[in-house]
C-alpha cells in the first residue's frame, strides 16, 4: 500500500505519516505541517473547529494521493487531517512525500495540500475573542 489516508478526531501524529513514507528505495521526504495560528485578517485567533464530510473528504483525499502517485512518480504518500477543536499551534494536516529524488517529492506535497484546499469538504469556523466565522465554507 503506498497511500495512507485519514481523519481522525485525536491528535495527528508527524511521527506516523514519517514512517509510512519512509522507504529504502527513496532519497527525498518532503513534509507540509499545517499548524494553528493566532491571528487572521488582523484579528486575533483563540481556536479553530475543524468538520468533515467524512465519507467525500476520503474520497477525495485518496483521489489526490492516487493522482500525485501517477503524476510525480513518487513512491508513497500520507495525508491526514483532524476534525475537531484545535487550539493555536495545533496541527489540523500533515503531509508526507517519499520519491527516489527531492523535487517530485516537493511538488507532490504542494500539489496535495493545494489541492486538498480546494477540493476537500473540510470546514473550518475560526474563533475569536469578539466571535466566530466560517472559513472555506465550501470547498
Amino acid at each position: 500500500m503506498n497511500t495512507s489516508i485519514k481523519i481522525s478526531s485525536e491528535k495527528l501524529n508527524l511521527q506516523e505519516c514519517y514512517d509510512f513514507v519512509a522507504d529504502p528505495s527513496c532519497g527525498g521526504i518532503a513534509v507540509f505541517v499545517g499548524t494553528v495560528r493566532n491571528a487572521t485578517q488582523n484579528k486575533s485567533v483563540t481556536q479553530l473547529d475543524f468538520s468533515t464530510y467524512r465519507p467525500m473528504a476520503i474520497k477525495e483525499m485518496q483521489k489526490i494521493a492516487d493522482i500525485a502517485l501517477e503524476k510525480f512518480g513518487v513512491k508513497k504518500i500520507a495525508i491526514h487531517h483532524a476534525e475537531r477543536m484545535l487550539q493555536i499551534e495545533d496541527i489540523p494536516v500533515i503531509i508526507t512525500v517519499s520519491s527516489p529524488h527531492r523535487k517530485a517529492a516537493f511538488d507532490a506535497c504542494q500539489y496535495a495540500i493545494d489541492t486538498l484546499k480546494e477540493t476537500v469538504p473540510i470546514w473550518k469556523k475560526e474563533y475569536f475573542e469578539d466571535g466566530e466565522v466560517w472559513v472555506n465554507a465550501h470547498p
